[in-house]
């Protein structure tokens, strides 16, 4: 039976892996091919770097991307674009209504804060992203305000944001296609003490094809 995540990529799967919940993943993506992220149970949060590849200080500005598109929320056609204001990668499909620009990562410092004392411990999406980066020589400093794929930060009329239950379900994916030669770095969301992840963080999938 076909296998309905690999359904409409535009060429051959050139990486193809589940990343468990509560872990780092980092991979090259090249021009041209088209990252897919499947959240196979539904309601996980996906955090998300972008660096260019062979360019560390190149990397996704989330404030350029919101000026650009005039929207804190990414749709199918946004642009992720770098401190340099280039393309980075481009949303081409997602069958979720919008992914979040400005919930951020989870920390020990936010948890404990938030979440009390007891908390300041557990794993969080910046050990993830420092474990990823560390690989390739990149520190605490190159980290950058991220993306969350498929997390709810809604903005109420008094400003204030909320994290809630996510709009995703089994199944639900995005897809980016490289515009530049790109490392990917993901944290595949350890919270528990908020909705992101419906208190239970779950695996997600990660696919890349190549250019059609």
């Amino acid at each position: 039976m076909a296998d309905p995540h690999l359904s409409g990529l535009p060429g051959a799967i050139v990486h193809d892996e589940v990343v468990p919940a509560l872990a780092p993943w980092l991979h090259r993506v090249n021009r041209g091919e088209t990252l897919r992220i499947v959240d196979l149970e539904g309601n996980q949060a996906v955090d998300f770097l972008i660096y260019a590849a062979g360019d560390d200080a190149e990397r996704y500005s989330a404030q350029d991307t919101i000026a650009a598109q005039g929207n804190i929320f990414l749709k199918a056609g946004a642009r992720l674009l770098s401190n340099e204001g280039r393309a980075m990668m481009t949303i081409t499909a997602t069958n979720v209504d919008y992914h979040d620009t400005i919930g951020g990562a989870c920390s020990c410092e936010s948890n404990t804060l938030r979440y009390g004392h007891h908390t300041k411990s557990q794993h969080s999406c910046v050990d993830n992203f420092l474990d990823a980066n560390v690989r390739v020589g990149r520190g605490k400093r190159d980290m950058v305000s991220n993306i969350n794929f498929f997390m709810n930060v809604p903005v109420e009329a008094d400003g204030a944001l909320g994290i809630v239950d996510g709009i995703s379900a089994p199944g639900l994916m995005v897809d980016l296609v490289a515009e530049m030669d790109v490392e990917v770095v993901v944290s595949n969301c350890p919270q528990v003490n908020n909705p992101c992840n419906g208190f239970n963080p779950t695996p997600v999938r990660m696919i890349v094809s190549a250019a059609s």
